[in-house]
């Protein structure tokens, strides 16, 4: 099991860390790799074909603006599609969300905004495989809910 991060822009690392520390906790592996579909579109190409070749892979694309990585990824990927906008404040947020939600046919990409919760939904899907993810899955949520 692998989660590709694929950056648009190296200025969004920090953004990716966020994804990268909590994916730590359920001890996912990852990579973070700056391919921008626009200025490197062979790149990111090259890398969904190395990754089609595996079976559990879930890519997290971080673009804003216009979002081509999310789409470019999830048009050639045989594996799921998570993008999560990187956004500084509310104005950005706007803008680049738009891009992110509006995929063509035949391009199915998820969109999860908070960075947490797109390594809860990774956690989750490579969990039904992996019963000791399960586990950590189950006392997560029960943690979360003894503390209300």
């Amino acid at each position: 099991m692998i989660v590709p991060i694929l950056l648009g822009s190296a200025s969004d690392k920090d953004f990716a860390q966020k994804i990268v520390d909590e994916l730590n906790v359920f001890e996912i592996p990852s990579e973070v790799i700056v391919a921008s579909a626009h200025k490197v579109p062979e790149k990111v190409i090259e890398i969904i074909e190395k990754y089609n070749k595996e079976n559990e892979v879930v890519y997290v694309t971080l673009a804003g603006m216009s979002n081509g990585l999310s789409g470019v990824t999830a048009g050639s990927s045989y594996h799921p599609v998570i993008a999560c906008p990187p956004h500084k404040d509310l104005a950005e947020y706007q803008v680049d969300i738009h891009s992110s939600l509006r995929m063509p046919k035949d391009t199915p990409v998820l969109t999860v905004l908070s960075p947490g919760n797109v390594a809860l939904c990774i956690a989750r899907m490579f969990a039904m495989n992996h019963p000791e993810l399960r586990e950590k899955i189950v006392a997560r949520v029960k943690s979360v809910k003894a503390s209300f």
